[in-house]
């Protein structure tokens, strides 16, 4: 599996941030290819939402389900259609005393992709999606994380992420 996960520091605390984060429906607002989001629940275990997105000449609805909270502490959640991938947020104090780390952790097994989900144009493989698609998701990794900060804090800063990808 792949992962991507970004994480920084957000000058709130533990709990602003996790109940920024349960609201997921504005994270269309942060993302360029996500352009729509349904909740079907309250955000807690069980709560799915469908996933609108947008790149080049594909269109895809995907479905994620949360799978656990630990409120104030970490959301984990899980696509339940076409691709193996699971995520989570974890929100914790930071260790200077000030503000709270949040972390964006996504595992995602790109070969998984179910490619009849895609109505791909002709000569188009899915394998070149997918070599076109995981870049992307380390890009829009750090657009959310740092739109999310901004909104948060208010203010758009210099927001310094620590980003790792395996």
């Amino acid at each position: 599996m792949d992962t991507v996960e970004v994480t920084t520091v957000v000058y709130l605390p533990p709990e602003e941030v996790y109940e920024f984060l349960l609201g997921f429906q504005s994270y269309a607002e942060y993302s360029e290819h996500l352009t729509g989001v349904r909740q079907f629940g309250d955000g807690e275990p069980g709560t799915e939402y469908e996933l609108d997105f947008s790149w080049w000449k594909l269109t895809y609805t995907a479905r994620s389900r949360v799978t656990d909270v630990d409120p104030p502490n970490r959301i984990d959640w899980h696509i339940i259609k076409d691709i193996d991938a699971v995520g989570q947020w974890l929100v914790e104090p930071h260790a200077s005393g000030e503000g709270t780390e949040v972390t964006m952790r996504i595992r995602y097994a790109p070969d998984s992709a179910n490619g009849n989900a895609l109505n791909l144009p002709r000569f188009v493989s899915l394998d070149w999606v997918v070599d076109k698609i995981t870049p992307k998701v380390k890009s829009e990794a750090e657009r959310v994380v740092r739109r999310i900060v901004a909104d948060l804090e208010g203010d758009h800063r210099n927001v310094e992420l620590e980003i790792e990808t395996s």
